[in-house]
């Protein structure tokens, strides 16, 4: 074990992103409000501090505030140059090759978007542009693979879960990889590691070389989750709503394990856009799985969907708990009825177009006070804008319990106050207070403190 606490040293990339322009270099230097260096710094710390306990931004970065990074353009090409970085980032003095190939992961799509996005969609409805900026994004970062039947599942839990449910999303994606599929999470530890650890195993024993395990985050949470360097394709969206919308592109089903506010936040995401009329018809497995001993937690996720959303939303998703065999062969199912359904309707294998993502999913929302307060969590709305706006309210908390702007908001002005029908109110304190419970909103579920308080409109009045 290294144990050394900070390194310094000189990285070179491997085989792309060999070369900058002198702009382009600039801008990722440039401290002012304008430039990218905040960003980039906070998102390559992030890569580097791989394995951490710690899952606030503003902790990581108050550990190492005297990390520093600079790019150089050197005759054979970039180079970064990290100053007291995290020294579990490095073995023997020499950087982890998986964590070198993310650090220019990072770079190559913090200035893509910046940069080339603005100018790629002119012409379209706003709607439109932003799902062509998720796939220029996505083919940018050669995440785009066609002619390739659908075989990519999405993972989506809990970083902060309990070892015998760590070791199930292991042996889930033992069982998908055991059938040449690849495993796409938002790249962090737990259940965003689990199904790739285990797929890993079965891949090899299916000699698949080539196996894919994509990871997509973005900049207000990576450094609260951290990349786990099994991750091959790591791709770095601008925003959790384009984040959100690349899984549900990209990805060809999901898979949801045990989580906190994160994974209901997900859940109600893909439960909104399955829940609008255009998008009936489109085959998209869902399937909520965990451990034997999971049913409580299921049945109360269960409970909170049929008592917000309608029976409408619960029939979107099946429920398997304790067999993860069963769980791979229900998305083998799944996944045949996607293939057979986008052969017999002319659609792409490598990005779902036709799924219709309403644009109030699209939006990015900022949770200020503000915000949080004015939001509608009444069944006055279509089932789907409802599952948006619970959606928000779920982001919202998950900002203020480990996003740096979140964390200095809940400490500036106290807890976001969410206010809506009693009944609502009501679904969702059972909801979190479960989370809370079962030690799901952090790692250090000690130094947990509830970012929000609930308030029924009949006590407001």
């Amino acid at each position: 074990m290294n144990t050394e606490q900070y390194v310094t040293a000189n990285i070179t990339p491997l085989d792309s992103l060999d070369t900058l322009s002198p702009y382009e270099v600039a801008k990722l230097q440039d401290r002012n409000q304008a430039g990218l260096y905040r960003l980039f710094r906070q998102c390559t710390l992030a890569v580097l501090n791989c394995g951490s306990e710690l899952d606030s931004t503003k902790q990581v970065l108050a550990k190492f505030k005297n990390f520093d990074i600079q790019v150089a353009q050197k005759h054979r090409g970039v180079q970064l140059e990290l100053v007291n970085a995290p020294a579990s980032a490095f073995v023997d003095g020499e950087i982890i090759q998986g964590i070198r190939e993310h650090l220019f992961s990072v770079v190559r799509d913090l200035l893509y978007v910046g940069d080339e996005l603005d100018k790629c969609c002119d012409g379209l409805q706003e709607s439109e542009q932003i799902t062509n900026m998720v796939f220029h994004i996505l083919r940018h970062a050669n995440a785009i693979e066609p002619h390739i039947k659908p075989n990519l599942v999405v993972c989506w839990g809990g970083h902060s879960i309990q070892r015998e449910e760590y070791e199930y999303t292991k042996q889930v994606g033992y069982e998908l990889g055991l059938r040449g599929y690849g495993v796409c999470t938002g790249c962090g530890p737990g259940a965003m590691k689990g199904p790739m650890k285990g797929a890993t195993i079965a891949h090899a024993k299916q000699r698949i070389a080539d196996a894919r395990y994509v990871g997509i985050s973005e900049p207000g949470i990576i450094a609260a989750e951290s990349p786990n360097p099994i991750v091959n394709e790591l791709i770095t969206m601008p925003d959790i709503e384009k984040r959100l919308e690349a899984f549900v592109r990209l990805g060809h089903g999901i898979i949801v394990f045990p989580g906190g506010a994160g994974t209901a936040e997900e859940i109600l995401y893909i439960l909104g856009v399955l829940l609008h009329e255009k998008n009936h018809n489109i085959p998209f497995p869902l399937i909520f799985t965990g451990p034997a001993g999971s049913e409580a937690y299921f049945a109360t996720v269960d409970r909170f969907i049929r008592g917000t959303l309608g029976d409408k939303a619960a029939q979107r998703y099946q429920i398997i708990t304790g067999d993860g065999h069963e769980v791979a062969l229900q998305m083998k199912q799944g996944l045949d009825n996607v293939t057979d359904y986008r052969k017999a309707t002319s659609e792409s294998y490598h990005f779902n177009w036709q799924l219709h993502i309403p644009e109030e999913f699209q939006q990015p929302f900022e949770p200020t006070h503000e915000n949080m307060a004015a939001l509608d969590l009444s069944h006055e709305q279509p089932d789907y804008l409802l599952a948006s706006t619970l959606r928000q309210a779920l982001s919202g908390i998950v900002a203020g319990n480990v996003k740096e702007p979140g964390i200095q908001a809940i400490e500036q002005y106290g807890p976001f106050e969410l206010s809506g029908e009693e009944s609502m109110m009501e679904a969702l304190d059972t909801l979190l207070s479960s989370f809370v419970e079962q030690r799901r909103m952090k790692i250090n579920f000690e130094e947990y403190q509830p970012c929000y308080k609930l308030v029924s409109e009949a006590l407001a009045e």
